[in-house]
């Protein structure tokens, strides 16, 4: 280890100097060389100033500050991860955890362990179950869980949210019966007698009510997820869960416990009050947790095949998908809430809910007027206002996963972002053109035609449908190259690491309206970065899979740091 300069101090001394590192401070995409340096000086959280060891020392070291020797070790802001659930990852970490079943076989033998342990009557729930890695790839159905169930109230919801499968107790007390009809949004699946099979699609999964978790089992699971989360390299989170886990992290950060930078989403098929009193519950300058846009739903998954398509699915011809609203209602919706200050953001995946989303923003930005907004009329929401920003909206689709190849075009115009998990192709490109026929799949997963209309794009994870750690996704971006190497899903819409990273950091930034103050390592910056074993930038596209984290930082303080027995 390099032994830091020593020098007399000549300007503010910082409260710590992270120094002898191979320190990437941001990426500019018009340049092919960013900068790098091999010191920070912090002080309050934020960055002070970045340079060399001898000049950040010369200046910076006071007889308090706390010299941190980075070992050489590759230094990059923290990941802003664009997309997550928290609350999910929590209680599929106290629950049932079926992530990475490899058959229903070994599903069953997790809920009957479970069953073996709980009390009588008690519920059993999570999540995580994957039918598509399974042989034959058929979806469980009551009986299947009923045998594992041993007479309990069971539902399971699969990786990506969409649907879940529930035994016979759990639709008995749900009141599910053959008179049941389906939901707006939803699908009951039924077999040839009209019954109940257990699949629960889209918004039928809210027919079963399950008990929520006790304060302290919550508390415990979203402590789990997010010590998961920085263990990982994550230091900030743009998050929908439960508005009870939002008080959770409250008192965390009032605790001096928070180690995450949250901007938690509202639910936007909330009544309009609701999202408003929520909103102002919070101080919406506060950097570390505070409530951001609403989000809403405009459809499924291509997994479950309730993405909503404009055409059926190329391996199931009678189904096109499941769209939550009709247009006229989700415009309604949208203009109201939007004309109230709010960011919207919609989950879409199939390109007929892209497009719908698309209609809508449309509506919704010729609904706000072109000039600045007087305070009196709206309400400054997520630490932004109109003042500001004017007309800068930055509406959002979460996945954007199918487009047709004009909407390309509309996002641009409209200034929608791309929000994508560039880590769902890892786990769909196995099936991915089976449901989506030679042509959309051309258009699926697009990242790099979304870069090259000048569409802004914010990656994320989307976990816990998929794990939190971001080198898969880089990983992904880089060379939609499945983890075995072994296949490849149209690689021209390949993406360049400095671009990657980007959309991880300074693109994920601006998505939240957050770009002037996170996302880089710079002055007046807040302190969040992540040291590594190895440079993003010089390594092979394969030896990223393998990046181990050893130090994560936030404002300035070391929040998680790798086990000396772990590291190299």
């Amino acid at each position: 280890m390099a032994a830091a300069p020593a020098f007399a101090q000549s300007g503010p001394a910082a409260d710590a100097i992270y120094y002898h590192g191979n320190i990437l401070t941001g990426v500019d995409l018009e340049s092919a060389h960013p900068q790098r340096v091999s010191a920070i000086a912090v002080s309050h959280g934020e960055i002070l100033a970045v340079g060399d060891d001898s000049s950040i020392t010369a200046k910076y070291k006071g007889t308090k500050t706390q010299m941190v020797d980075l070992g050489g070790a590759f230094v990059m802001p923290g990941f802003n991860d664009a997309h997550t659930h928290l609350g999910a990852a929590g209680k599929i970490r106290l629950s049932v955890d079926l992530i990475g079943v490899k058959s229903l076989a070994e599903m069953q033998q997790r809920i009957r362990t479970a069953a073996e342990k709980a009390a009588p009557g008690q519920w059993l729930s999570g999540g995580g179950w994957d039918h598509t890695l399974w042989a034959g790839g058929k979806l469980p159905d009551k009986a299947d869980i009923d045998a594992a169930a041993e007479g309990h109230p069971a539902i399971f919801v699969r990786m990506d949210g969409h649907i879940a499968v529930a035994d016979s107790v759990a639709l008995q007390a749900a009141g599910i019966t053959k008179e049941t009809k389906d939901p707006q949004g939803g699908k009951i699946d039924r077999d040839a007698q009209g019954e109940a099979t257990g699949i629960l699609r889209e918004t039928a999964q809210g027919l079963v009510d399950v008990p929520p978790p006790s304060p302290e089992l919550r508390r415990n699971g979203l402590e789990l997820a997010i010590e998961d989360a920085i263990s990982h390299g994550v230091t900030s989170v743009q998050d929908l869960s439960d508005w009870d886990d939002f008080l959770v992290f409250e008192q965390m950060e009032k605790e001096d416990k928070l180690p995450l930078r949250i901007a938690e989403w509202l639910r936007f098929g909330d009544p309009i009050s609701v999202e408003k009193e929520q909103a102002a519950h919070h101080p919406a300058t506060d950097r570390m947790l505070h409530a951001t846009m609403l989000k809403g739903f405009m459809d499924g998954s291509l997994g479950s095949r309730t993405a909503a398509m404009h055409l059926p699915y190329a391996d199931d011809p009678g189904n096109s998908g499941i769209p939550r609203y009709t247009q006229e209602q989700l415009n309604a919706m949208a203009v109201e809430r939007a004309k109230a200050g709010f960011q919207l953001g919609f989950h879409a995946i199939g390109d007929r809910a892209v497009d719908m989303a698309l209609t809508t923003f449309a509506q919704a930005e010729a609904a706000v007027p072109s000039g600045p907004i007087p305070p009196q009329v709206v309400t400054p929401i997520a630490g932004r206002s109109f003042e500001m920003h004017g007309r800068d909206l930055r509406f959002r689709i979460e996945h954007s996963q199918v487009v047709s190849p004009g909407d390309f075009v509309r996002y641009k115009q409209l200034g929608v972002i791309a929000s994508m998990q560039p880590n769902h192709l890892l786990t769909d490109m196995a099936w991915a053109g089976q449901r989506l026929g030679p042509e959309r799949e051309k258009y699926a997963y697009a990242w790099k035609s979304f870069l090259d209309a000048g569409v802004p794009l914010a990656f994320g994870t989307d976990y816990p449908v998929e794990p939190i750690a971001p080198f898969r996704g880089v990983y992904a971006g880089v060379t939609r190259m499945n983890e075995a190497g072994t296949a490849t899903f149209h690689p021209e819409q390949k993406l360049t690491i400095g671009e990657t990273l980007y959309a991880y950091t300074q693109g994920s930034s601006y998505a939240e309206f957050a770009e002037t103050w996170k996302g880089k390592l710079a002055p007046g910056y807040v302190a969040d970065f992540v040291v590594l074993d190895r440079d993003l930038t010089k390594v092979a596209p394969k030896e990223i899979l393998g990046t181990r984290v050893l130090r994560t930082v936030v404002g300035g303080r070391t929040v998680y740091l790798q086990p000396q027995a772990a590291r190299p």
